[in-house]
């Protein structure tokens, strides 16, 4: 099968992992990065063996023959870059927030209905290996119905060495952290009708909130309490950047451990397992699993984009978690429940 032609847009933290992890899955073929500092872009195309560079993202989709465009950039260029596409009649796939509003949200949603074309958001949280290894064992109806479950993605580790242009995000945690792990909520549980939250910042130097706490009541009945924090401070129990669940049901509880356990316990006892990522050699050591996750999410995106399957992280899916999101803040705000 002919590979389909990508555009990687964005030269940053991010994009290297991104453009390593596409060169993982067969059938894609990146031959073109812009970025409007010319010199990043210049740089990742040498090292990756990518033949053309570009800081001008209009030049690039007039210069390329291109089967879609891959947008690695922050939240607020994302609407201006997908309408570009769109206007090329290409598909985009964006990072994740979607958007910094729901109304952003929409029209990215809208131009590209209009251009008949797909977007979709890379949302690759929900693709770690012991996440889709909980929710099989969430479907297998082992611990019957669940009734609460926590989530917790909280570390003492600095992330704005890595991305420092977070420390003057007014919205940070809930919309960098919180698209993640409310994703993750809705992928487990299912959809959400309130939301209560409570927020703080706890380190100097910074804009936005670094710790949040977000409790979701779903359509199942269930209380799903998801917690977050980069605040700086030592955990005792910090893998940074595992992602912890306990799941209570009727017949029985799911936990997911540090070092990737997955333990399931019911009136027969506990059963635990190791269900550990796959490791890849260009993956930060810091961030393994995740970048790990890349690799399955874009297989899923690479699947729609073939007209194979719908993929799982549409526009129109995250835009409900991105609804989570705004309600997050909407109720951190107002100190009440926001109803859906």
């Amino acid at each position: 099968m002919k590979p389909l032609r990508f555009a990687l847009i964005g030269a940053g933290f991010w994009s290297k992992f991104q453009l390593a992890a596409w060169r993982e899955i067969d059938g894609v073929e990146c031959v073109a990065i812009c970025d409007r500092a010319r010199e990043r872009a210049v740089c990742l195309a040498a090292a990756a063996g990518v033949p053309a560079a570009y800081s001008d993202a209009r030049e690039l989709l007039l210069s390329e023959s291109l089967d879609f465009v891959d947008i690695v950039t922050n939240p607020e260029s994302n609407s201006e870059i997908v309408a570009l596409a769109a206007g090329h009649r290409l598909p985009a796939v964006c990072q994740k927030p979607m958007a910094p509003s729901l109304q952003e949200a929409i029209r990215m949603k809208e131009v590209c209905q209009a251009a008949g074309v797909a977007l979709y958001v890379h949302e690759n949280w929900r693709w770690q290996t012991p996440i889709r290894q909980l929710g099989r064992i969430l479907e297998s109806g082992v611990i019957g119905t669940p009734f609460r479950a926590r989530i917790r993605m909280a570390s003492g580790f600095s992330v704005f060495e890595n991305q420092p242009l977070l420390r003057n995000a007014e919205r940070f945690l809930i919309a960098d952290i919180g698209s993640h792990v409310l994703d993750v909520a809705r992928f487990l549980f299912g959809e959400a009708l309130t939301v209560y939250a409570q927020t703080g910042r706890i380190q100097q130097g910074i804009r936005g909130e670094d710790v949040a706490t977000v409790i979701l009541r779903t359509a199942l009945n269930a209380t799903v309490i998801c917690e977050m924090g980069y605040a700086g401070a030592p955990l005792g129990k910090d893998s940074f950047p595992q992602t912890f669940v306990l799941v209570e049901g009727n017949q029985g509880s799911i936990e997911l451990e540090s070092d990737y356990r997955i333990s399931v316990t019911t009136a027969a006892g506990t059963d635990s397992q190791r269900f550990a990522p796959p490791l890849y050699s260009w993956a930060d050591r810091d961030y393994a699993i995740v970048h790990a996750s890349i690799v399955p999410c874009q297989e899923n995106i690479l699947a729609g984009l073939r007209g194979q399957r719908q993929p799982e992280t549409t526009a129109e899916d995250n835009y409900k978690t991105m609804q989570l999101v705004f309600a997050a803040y909407d109720s951190a705000q107002s100190g009440e429940v926001v109803h859906l």
